[in-house]
């Protein structure tokens, strides 16, 4: 999971979902159940920050799911709200964290959480290039298949190659179990590691697809989700 998480255990709203949110990363929301409209409401008459969360088991809808115990602290960059009262969000990550204990979901999903910071150091600039070739050859893959990634953002330069680290995770066409082990993955020796594997055998399967096709695939429709 990463260093053990610091500091004295904090109440945060929560928004457990059905994709993880890195650091760094940005991730737009479409909020529409009548308890997460309140949570909105509340953290943009505060601090403008919740927590992200995935879902191990369950939906993102109606509650009664399970959730992991390592997650995203989120801050809300952009808000706009409908007339019959949804929200359209644009937040980014800041630091991890560690769930201690979780509250009762009244009116949404709280817990006391804790900051997760990373192991010392910085990814190795050899293993850092590897991985973000790895991540376009896998969208480059999708593409060919008729399942394009959403557009990639650039520059993927950050302030700091552990910056540039978790933008190369959070634009890394995996599943959301995948990004939840880059996520807690204990610094950026072993995350940069776990990118290239995870992308490099994503890259394999999604060649050899290629291979026994012999051409595009129908694209992905996808799901809708209360995050969408």
């Amino acid at each position: 999971m990463g260093r053990s998480a610091t500091g004295e255990p904090r109440a945060l709203a929560m928004f457990p979902l059905q994709t993880v949110l890195f650091p760094h990363g940005e991730l737009p929301l479409h909020v529409f159940e009548p308890r997460y409209r309140t949570l909105m409401e509340d953290c943009l008459a505060g601090e403008r920050e919740f927590g992200v969360v995935l879902i191990a088991q369950g939906s993102d809808v109606g509650g009664g799911d399970r959730r992991f115990a390592v997650g995203t602290q989120a801050h809300i960059a952009a808000a706009s709200r409908f007339a019959d009262g949804r929200w359209a969000l644009v937040v980014e990550g800041r630091q991890r964290i560690a769930m201690a204990r979780w509250l009762e979901d009244a009116p949404y999903p709280r817990a006391e959480v804790t900051d997760l910071p990373d192991e010392e150091g910085a990814p190795e600039a050899d293993l850092l290039a590897r991985a973000a070739t790895a991540v376009r050859r896998v969208r480059t893959l999708l593409s060919e298949l008729g399942r394009p990634a959403p557009v990639l953002p650039e520059p993927l330069e950050g302030p700091d190659d552990v910056a540039r680290l978790w933008r190369l995770c959070a634009v890394a066409p995996l599943t959301a179990f995948d990004r939840q082990r880059l996520l807690e993955a204990s610094g950026p020796a072993t995350r940069v590691t776990r990118l290239i594997e995870l992308a490099e055998a994503r890259a394999e399967d999604l060649a050899a697809l290629l291979g026994a096709s012999g051409g595009a695939g129908p694209p992905d429709r996808g799901r809708r989700t209360d995050g969408d």
